[in-house]
């Protein structure tokens, strides 16, 4: 199957500007089809996610008022839709990684075209990572912090949370996290696209670093705790990127490797990219 995979996509290396345009919408467009599909598929089972998402916030709120409100009619539709396309974007996971990779795979070397079912699974094991930490650690301190410094004394104020706006921030940060712990393999691909290289990263660390915490602060709710979590794995998975860049860096491998297997199609040095 690999190998199928390489041949069919040395026949995309001199497509035009245009084709490759149409290359991009049509793989976007199975991306959205796929997800809309199993979003259908997974609305019935979306109240036993609403459940299960639901205990951070009911293990922070007293036990007196464990519930979240809604104040419109629409509103338990709409959150047990968005539920419904968040499951149908985690469920097609491989398939949208694998549609991302068979459109990146031109300007790649031949033996890493075959690498496509480790390249799959890595990615949607990494972005369900995220999502777990997310739901395990970050959630339920954030929520902890929150409510709690809501219902102090000073405040004297009693928690109604509605379902919108507890569920559109889980949804964000999960997804947030996802891709926050996709940055090494963004890493790669982008180094062996030539795009950046360790030694820029290394470079503008200290830039880099004020916009993580910049970004965690924009995800996160307005508390200390959550940001320094988002913001602190995000720079470890810098560090871990900016190695992750150095050994994919494209080097001169024809004089070592094989023809036909490890060479790259056109270069002897540099992945070969499309043409415009």
């Amino acid at each position: 199957m690999s190998e199928e995979l390489a041949k069919q996509t040395e026949e995309q290396l001199e497509m035009p500007f245009l084709a490759h345009f149409a290359e991009l919408r049509s793989r976007v467009f199975k991306i959205v089809v796929g997800v809309l599909v199993f979003s259908i598929a997974c609305f019935s089972v979306a109240p036993m996610l609403y459940e299960f998402l639901a205990k951070p916030i009911y293990g922070a709120l007293p036990e007196s008022s464990r519930q979240l409100i809604f104040i419109s009619p629409v509103e338990p539709f709409f959150v047990y839709l968005k539920l419904s396309v968040l499951m149908g974007i985690v469920a097609t996971l491989p398939w949208t990684f694998f549609q991302i990779w068979r459109f990146i795979a031109p300007a790649l070397y031949r033996h890493e075209r075959r690498a496509i079912v480790p390249l799959v699974l890595s990615s949607t094991i990494v972005f369900i990572v995220g999502i777990v930490f997310c739901y395990s650690f970050i959630l339920p301190l954030g929520m902890q912090a929150l409510i709690a410094a809501g219902m102090t004394e000073d405040f004297n104020a009693v928690a109604q949370i509605s379902m919108s706006s507890y569920y559109d921030l889980v949804i964000r940060l999960m997804l947030a996290f996802g891709l926050v712990f996709e940055m090494p393999i963004f890493s790669y691909f982008l180094s062996r696209l030539g795009v950046i290289d360790d030694s820029t990263l290394k470079r503008h660390w200290r830039v880099a670093v004020i916009l993580i915490f910049i970004v965690a602060a924009i995800l996160t709710p307005p508390d200390v705790i959550t940001q320094c979590a988002l913001g602190i794995p995000m720079c470890l998975l810098y560090g871990l990127s900016i190695y992750v860049a150095k050994i994919a860096k494209p080097k001169a491998i024809a004089d070592s490797a094989p023809l036909g297997d490890s060479a790259p199609l056109a270069d002897e040095s540099l992945p070969t990219s499309p043409k415009n």
